[in-house]
C-alpha cells in the first residue's frame, strides 16, 4: 500500500441504466433484477465486491429502481411466514442479501453516461480509492480479478483497469487500450484509452472491461470532461486524461467472465451457472443433452 494511502472498502455499481435491450421484461423491472438461475445479476456483483473486503456499497441509481433497494432490505412478512413453515433453506437465501454489505443509494438523475454515474458518488467516496463495477459483467468467483487489482493499485497508486483480448472485429464493442509492458506478469501500463473505435483505429485488442479500481483523482477530471460519444460524459476519456500522464495501469484478465448485457449471452451465461449448480447441475445438464440431441436429429422446417 502506497503511503498514506487508506485500505480500499468502497464499491460503486452504477444501475441507471434502462436496460432497453431486454424490453419488454424491462419496462418494469430493472436490468439488474432478472434473474441468472434464481438470483437477481446484482447480487452476483455485490457479491464479488464483498468477497473482495469491500463492505461499504454505493450503488448509482435512477428511476424505477426501487426493486434494487427492495431486494437488499428486509422483507419480514415473508421471513416470518418461511419461519413460521420451517423452510430454513428458503429463509436463509432471503435473508441473504440483507446482511451482504453496507448498502447506500443515490439518484444520478439525469442520464449522462458512466463518467457522470461515477461522479456522482464523489461525496460518498470521499478522498479514498474506490471499485467501481459494472453490472453487465459477472466475474466467475473463482477468478479474482477485483482482488488482483486492488492489490496491484495499492503498491502502484493511480488507478488500475481491467483488461480482456477481445476478436478485433468486437473491439468497437468496448474502450481500447494502448499499454506498454512492466516486469510484473499480468500487469501492463496504460499509455491510451480509445472508448468504442472502429477496428481500424484501436490501438490494440485490449478491451476494458466493466472492473475499474480508482484513484479519487479521477473525479477532479471527470468535473472538466466534456461530453463525448454518444453525448455522454464518459469514464473512459477521463482515465485517458490519467493514463497520458502514466497514473494508469492494466490488470490483464484470461479467466470466466459472463455477459448479462447482451440477450444472447445473458442465455449462455444462465447455462453455464445453472449447469455448475450442486443443486441442479447434473439434472440440467442431463436433460441439455438430450435437447441438443434431439434438435441435432430434427430436420430444420424453415428450410
Amino acid at each position: 500500500m502506497t503511503l498514506n494511502q487508506p485500505r480500499l472498502n468502497k464499491a460503486v455499481i452504477p444501475v441507471a441504466g434502462l436496460g432497453t435491450r431486454f424490453l419488454p421484461a424491462t419496462k418494469a423491472t430493472p436490468k439488474e433484477m432478472l434473474p441468472v438461475v434464481d438470483k437477481p445479476a446484482i447480487q452476483y456483483v455485490v457479491e464479488e465486491a464483498v468477497s473482495a473486503g469491500l463492505l461499504d456499497v454505493l450503488m448509482v441509481t435512477g428511476r424505477n429502481k426501487r426493486p434494487l433497494e427492495d431486494h437488499f432490505d428486509r422483507n419480514y412478512e415473508l421471513e416470518d411466514l418461511l419461519h413460521r413453515k420451517g423452510d430454513t433453506d428458503r429463509l436463509a437465501r432471503v435473508c441473504e442479501p440483507t446482511s451482504l454489505a453496507d448498502i447506500h443509494y443515490v439518484r444520478q438523475g439525469d442520464p449522462r453516461g458512466l463518467g457522470h454515474a461515477v461522479l456522482c458518488a464523489a461525496s460518498h467516496v470521499g478522498n479514498e480509492p474506490f471499485a467501481v463495477l459494472l453490472g453487465d459483467d459477472l466475474i466467475d468467483p473463482r477468478d479474482l480479478l477485483l482482488a488482483r487489482m486492488i492489490e496491484v493499485q495499492a503498491r502502484l497508486g493511480g488507478s488500475v483497469v481491467a483488461l480482456m483480448e477481445v476478436p478485433l472485429e468486437k473491439i468497437h464493442l468496448y474502450g481500447s487500450a494502448a499499454v506498454r509492458s512492466t516486469a510484473e506478469h499480468g500487469v501492463v501500463g496504460v499509455a491510451d484509452l480509445v472508448e468504442k473505435p472502429e477496428p481500424a483505429f484501436a490501438p490494440s485488442t485490449y478491451a476494458v472491461i466493466g472492473r475499474y479500481v480508482l484513484d479519487p483523482e479521477v473525479f477532479g477530471v471527470l468535473a472538466q470532461t466534456a461530453p463525448g460519444r454518444g453525448g455522454e460524459i464518459q469514464l473512459t476519456d477521463a482515465l485517458r486524461v490519467l493514463a497520458q500522464q502514466g497514473r494508469v495501469h492494466g490488470v490483464v484478465f484470461g479467466g470466466r467472465r459472463y455477459d448479462t448485457g447482451d440477450r444472447a449471452d445473458f442465455l449462455r451465461t444462465t447455462v453455464r451457472l445453472a449447469c455448475e449448480r450442486e443443486d441442479l447441475g447434473a439434472d440440467f445438464r442431463n436433460w441439455l443433452r438430450e435437447f441438443v440431441d434431439t434438435e441435432l436429429r430434427t430436420p430444420d422446417l424453415v428450410s
